[in-house]
């Protein structure tokens, strides 16, 4: 054997290992570097955009708020569209003026301008309360959500049903104030109530084994309709006390809570026996799952329904277990079934 020629071929080989390295980290650096010029550029954009709406409020609209028609503003909008093309129509001018009026204050809005594309921050110009306008700006700026995604998530109520999960505005301005700083989230923005899980196509009668075998199999929809950061570890995680078997239906992570989440799943109303099973796993996966540097797990019960007096007694609104509702319908019919019901409610 001509081991010349095999030290050749290692060689060659490890050559071109390190070359294949160097080319990824090439390739690493100019990627990070381009992720960093856009972002730069993202933000003189959104900036400029809030400078010039700032302007145009004080010195043509004379600090009134924005409204359609004003001649002056249009005839503004003409010339720099002719000086600089697309981006000064008269209507997005007044979205500058609108987003200047509402953020007076630029130093509040900045760190999450890198993050945001103007097309982001119009879809949300005109929502009330502020604290709605926030919620979607920030979550929007953290998941990076495309125009798309972010009407879809106001469409779909995601605000609305956060709120109604945790059972009060309460605090929620803070908490958002404290997740755009430093991207710390809370539990209470977490979680959802209801459910929205059409996307199942479950008939009206379906078993708890019908519903975790479409969750599976809609994996990638459901986690984005439970929240963001959460991560699928297990299905049917088996738990061992005193000898005895049980099985927790599905079992994530949460990045940002830094949390394991134990979900159950029942299709009837909740029971009160639910929190002492949800119990029982908690303690479990605390004693022989948590991991170092990792908070204390938290469970949720995925029920078909829930009375607001248990709910509450059993402190399933703002605890290490929650219970929130799924349906299987869009929530527009579920809208409409409820004020329909409501409508039958009333005295004649």
């Amino acid at each position: 054997m001509d081991t010349r020629s095999d030290n050749t071929i290692a060689g060659a080989a490890a050559e071109g290992d390190d070359q294949g390295i160097l080319l990824d980290d090439l390739a690493g650096m100019i990627e990070t570097a381009r992720d960093r010029a856009a972002g730069a550029v993202n933000t003189e954009l959104v900036m400029l955009y809030w400078s010039l709406g700032e302007r145009l409020r004080v010195h043509v609209l004379g600090g009134q708020r924005a409204h359609y028609g004003t001649d002056k503003v249009k005839g503004i909008a003409t010339e720099l569209t002719r000086r600089y093309g697309r981006g000064y129509s008269w209507q997005n001018l007044f979205r500058m003026a609108k987003f200047a009026e509402l953020y007076p204050d630029p130093q509040i809005f900045s760190p999450l301008a890198r993050k945001l594309t103007w097309t982001n921050i119009t879809e949300v110009l005109t929502l009330e309360p502020p604290v709605k306008r926030d919620f979607y700006l920030t979550m929007c700026a953290r998941e990076r959500w495309t125009k798309r995604t972010l009407r879809a998530q106001i469409a779909g109520k995601l605000y609305e049903r956060t709120i109604a999960a945790r059972g009060s505005t309460q605090g929620v301005e803070a908490e958002i104030a404290m997740l755009r700083r430093d991207g710390t989230a809370s539990r209470s923005l977490a979680f959802r109530d209801p459910y929205v899980l059409d996307f199942l196509g479950l008939p009206a009668a379906h078993s708890e084994s019908d519903l975790e075998q479409a969750i599976l199999d809609e994996m990638q929809t459901f986690l984005s309709e439970i929240g963001v950061g959460f991560a699928f570890v297990e299905r049917q995680k088996r738990i061992v006390v005193d000898s005895k078997d049980y099985h927790l239906d599905l079992l994530f992570y949460h990045r940002y809570l830094r949390c394991l989440v134990a979900v159950e799943l029942k299709t009837r109303d909740l029971e009160p026996g639910d929190f002492g099973q949800m119990t029982l796993y908690l303690r479990w996966l605390q004693a022989h799952e948590r991991l170092p540097g990792e908070e204390p797990p938290i469970g949720l019960i995925l029920c078909a329904g829930k009375g607001p007096e248990q709910t509450a007694l059993l402190g399933l609104d703002d605890g290490e277990i929650r219970a929130t509702r799924y349906i299987t319908e869009p929530l527009r019919a579920e809208m409409q079934r409820r004020l329909a019901a409501s409508a039958q409610e009333l005295p004649s």
